[in-house]
Formats: C-alpha cells, sequence, structure tokens
C-alpha cells in the first residue's frame, strides 16, 4: 500500500511538473506573439524564458514556444484571450484571464469552477482594478534604494517583494515590484536589466483599487478557491482584491 501511496504522489507531482511547463511555454507563446520573437527587444519574452530556464524547461520546448507564437514555420499558435470577472468567496473581486483554443470547451469549465463564487458580467468589476504595467524584479545590492531605482526606471510606483511573496526572487537577494503606465513596461524593465536588476516578471496586469478586511479563515477560503481556478491548464492569469 505504502509503494502505491508514493507512486500516485509521483504521479500527481508529474501531472502538475506538466502543467506548469504548458503554462510556462503557452505564455512565452503568447509574448512572442505580442512583442516579437527576440528576447532582448521583448522585455515580456525575456522575463518569460528566462522563468522558463530556471524551471528546467528545455532549450527545444523554449524555441518551439517562441517559433510558434511569432508565427515562424509550420506550427502557428491559434489562441483566444477571454476575461472572465466575478468574485470568490467573501466578496473579493476577481479578474481571470484566459489562453484557449476551444473556448466552447474552456468557458463552461470555468463557470463550473465559480460555483463556489460569483461569476459577473463583462466590465462588472473592473472598474475595481487600475490597469498597469507590472515589472517584478531584484537585486544583489540589498542596500539598493528601490525608491530611487523606481524613479530612475520611470515607474510610477514601487513596493519590496520577498521569496514569501514571489518564489521568483531568491532569498538571499533584494526584490521590487515597479507599477507603471501600461506604455512604459518595456522601458521600465529594459533600465532595470541593463542596472543591475534581474527581471523576472514583465507584463500587464491589474491592480485592486481597495481590498476587503479578511480573517485568516476567510483568507484560507478564498486561497484554495484562487488554486482551484489557477490549477486549469488554460488560466494564464487571476488577478485578485485581496492583500
Amino acid at each position: 500500500m505504502g509503494r502505491q501511496w508514493l507512486q500516485a504522489k509521483r504521479d500527481v507531482a508529474n501531472l502538475r511538473k506538466g502543467a506548469a511547463v504548458g503554462k510556462l511555454t503557452k505564455e512565452i507563446a503568447v509574448a512572442a506573439k505580442l512583442g516579437g520573437a527576440e528576447p532582448d527587444s521583448n522585455a515580456r519574452l525575456f522575463a518569460a524564458v528566462e522563468k522558463a530556464r530556471r524551471s528546467s524547461v528545455t532549450r527545444d520546448a523554449i524555441e518551439r514556444a517562441i517559433k510558434k507564437g511569432a508565427g515562424i514555420g509550420d506550427e502557428k499558435m491559434i489562441m483566444e484571450h477571454i476575461v472572465f470577472e466575478g468574485y470568490a468567496p467573501h466578496k473579493v473581486a476577481l479578474i481571470v484571464e484566459v489562453l484557449t483554443d476551444n473556448n466552447n470547451r474552456t468557458a463552461p469549465e470555468i463557470r463550473q469552477l465559480f460555483k463556489r463564487g460569483q461569476l459577473g458580467a463583462p466590465g462588472s468589476n473592473k472598474f475595481l482594478f487600475e490597469h498597469v504595467g507590472l515589472v517584478e524584479a531584484h537585486t544583489a545590492k540589498l542596500d539598493a534604494d528601490i525608491e530611487e531605482a523606481a524613479i530612475e526606471a520611470g515607474a510610477d510606483e514601487v513596493e519590496p517583494l520577498t521569496h514569501e511573496q514571489n518564489d521568483d526572487i531568491p532569498a538571499d537577494r533584494k526584490g521590487a515590484r515597479f507599477i507603471t503606465d501600461l506604455k512604459a513596461t518595456a522601458a521600465v524593465s529594459k533600465w532595470l536589466s541593463t542596472n543591475g536588476w534581474a527581471v523576472v516578471t514583465s507584463e500587464l496586469g491589474y491592480v485592486p483599487k481597495n481590498c476587503p478586511e479578511l480573517s485568516d479563515e476567510d483568507r484560507a477560503q478564498v486561497g484554495g478557491f484562487l488554486q482551484e481556478l489557477d490549477d486549469h491548464d488554460d488560466v494564464h492569469r487571476v488577478w485578485a482584491a485581496m492583500k
């Protein structure tokens, strides 16, 4: 029985690893589709490739995803970007970004996941968020002034970011999340990359204007709901009004 359980654990771990690799290569393909196939001139692609490498995604898989997204070669990317809006338990506002090649399959599955929450109509809660550029990065300079870096890079706001908040930030380095105007995202990423910062995320996203107060029990329930959403293969990003 013990050996069967060990094998079951390995099977689950392998499934999770496969899903993670799938999401990483999908992000690479999307970044290449939106900004071109050259990581040096595409901040989002550069960050996606670096994250994939750290997760031991093979070089062939990375190159395949770039070519597919950029439309190079025989394999073309056919992917629909869909945004769902709604609420997690305890009225935590959500924006869920989905990338799918079959919305007739994906949409009912997302609606099913929202049974513990509440699915809203398009545009029902976007006003609760700011649509911004988000750049997350870290530096070996533990005495670095993140406010000064934000000003130099051209970001609007900055906040500290730790390994506990994002495991792409090494525990022994100083991390920060730079919030910027949508059009300035690439420029901020480029400045950071050339001034001693390692960029781990460069994307367009949503920052909540207000977050409800939650007890520890409420937070655990919301966290479980968000994990269920994030585990879906076609869910690309989940943005939640939650501290």
